[in-house]
């Protein structure tokens, strides 16, 4: 990457915009952007659904010989209060090889390399096949309500055309030996089903001891969330993964990701054999819808048994034809028919993953930059912006190659204290987002 066109440089510039969401005011990172388009020619529309909420949309000619391809980055961060960091957060600072700060990763590294491949492709004279729609969005990391959401339900027309989207990998790592560096693509994601279960039983003083209350039933609830799996599910991209998995693990984790494939098997034992807790909780989540209670609510009274006790259930749904409804079903067999379920969120539904040429192509880029890794289909067990631009029929992928040390768990930083990212990743991903320009059709 030539020294006039740094991604690097361009990261600390963005990290040190204070995007912090709450309360967002991404429209200063917009204007950063917007202004660095303008110097090359590029044309933005800016629109927003709340002062200080802005967001981008920057579409790129090219030849006419592809459909338009959309290159998504969110524009916010979380916040960083209560953490302590070793450089400041929003300094963009460079120290042992290392851009540290709140976004390096979760997204504002990734916006980096988009702008620097653009860049690169106007300095050359390259036109790509297709147009190129860059769209920077507000609010990925508080629901999408002033950002993807918005664009897609009221100017969906802005990517009239695109088939394809590649944005985030929505930190889906995965570490299974020092000796192996997998590159992420994810194909597919799950959805949100942010459930309810409201308990209710006898009520009282709280000096008489009682075992029909509220606080008894949720003990069993929490008690059967906590010690039982849902049922296994291996969509086909859990498969696809499995597959690639066990081609380049040694024997004996080989044929664990085998046996994972098979939904009659016992996941619980087979997880357990695997070197990384971590990678064991990643493949249990993938495989599986999950139910993870996070709020508990009921009276303040010490002295008074409550007589209602309500509890909020972070449920998350395998992609493909994995329903609401049958998700509640399995929630409901496992907790029994006590609680009262009530539906807060469902998140918009994701389509099976789509492999062909443009999936190929970007695991031939991974193989021709980085010969020693593994291009790796992958699912991502939270939400990215992918599941609304994929309302608009475009085929989504996570994909932002790093070429990280192997055994990297660099997905732990994510929304973490002293998050960073190695300076040669982020030149690699400008190189990586480049070719990809190049090459696509």
């Amino acid at each position: 990457m030539a020294d006039d066109i740094d991604p690097v440089a361009l990261l600390q510039r963005l990290i040190r915009i204070d995007t912090t969401n709450p309360p967002g005011n991404e429209t200063a990172c917009v204007t950063f952007v917007a202004d660095l388009l303008a110097g090359i020619g590029i044309d933005c529309t800016v629109v927003g659904l709340a002062p200080g909420r802005a967001n981008l949309v920057a579409r790129v000619p090219g030849a006419g010989l592809a459909p338009p391809l959309v290159l998504q980055a969110h524009a916010d961060v979380v916040p960083t209060t209560g953490q302590r960091w070793a450089h400041p957060p929003l300094g963009g600072e460079i120290h042992d090889g290392q851009v540290w700060g709140r976004g390096a990763i979760d997204m504002k590294g990734g916006l980096a390399m988009m702008l620097a491949g653009l860049q690169r492709l106007h300095r050359d004279g390259e036109r790509p096949a297709g147009d190129v729609i860059l769209t920077v969005v507000a609010d990925e990391e508080a629901g999408s309500h002033y950002g993807a959401h918005y664009l897609v339900t009221e100017h969906a027309h802005l990517f009239d055309g695109a088939r394809y989207c590649v944005g985030e990998d929505g930190g889906a790592g995965l570490n299974l030996g020092d000796d192996l560096r997998l590159h992420p693509i994810v194909v597919a994601e799950k959805r949100g089903g942010w459930l309810r279960a409201t308990l209710r039983g006898a009520g009282g003083h709280g000096s008489r001891r009682r075992t029909d209350t509220a606080m008894t039933k949720l003990a069993a609830l929490l008690s059967a969330l906590q010690s039982h799996r849902l049922p296994t599910h291996v969509t086909p991209a859990a498969d696809r993964m499995l597959q690639a998995l066990a081609k380049v693990l040694p024997a004996p984790l080989a044929a664990t990701m085998e046996q994972l494939r098979d939904e009659r098997a016992d996941p619980g034992a087979l997880l357990a054999a695997l070197p990384d807790p971590d990678a064991a909780v990643y493949l249990d989540s993938v495989t599986r819808n999950t139910a993870n209670p996070t709020i508990v609510r009921t009276s303040e009274k010490i002295n008074m048994i409550p007589s209602e006790v309500t509890v909020d259930i972070d449920g998350r749904i395998l992609p493909g034809g994995h329903t609401l409804d049958a998700f509640v079903a399995e929630v409901r067999a496992l907790i029994g028919d006590d609680a009262e379920i009530e539906v807060l969120l469902e998140g918009e539904p994701m389509p099976d993953p789509a492999f062909g040429p443009f999936y190929d192509l970007l695991g031939t880029l991974v193989e021709e930059l980085d010969p020693d890794a593994v291009p790796l289909p992958m699912i991502t067990p939270a939400s990215t912006d992918a599941r609304h631009f994929a309302q608009l029929g475009m085929a989504c992928y996570g994909w932002l190659p790093m070429r990280l040390p192997p055994g990297s768990r660099y997905h732990e930083l994510l929304h973490a204290a002293d998050e960073r990212i190695p300076v040669e990743s982020v030149r690699f991903g400008a190189q990586s987002l480049h070719q990809l320009l190049r090459r696509y059709r």
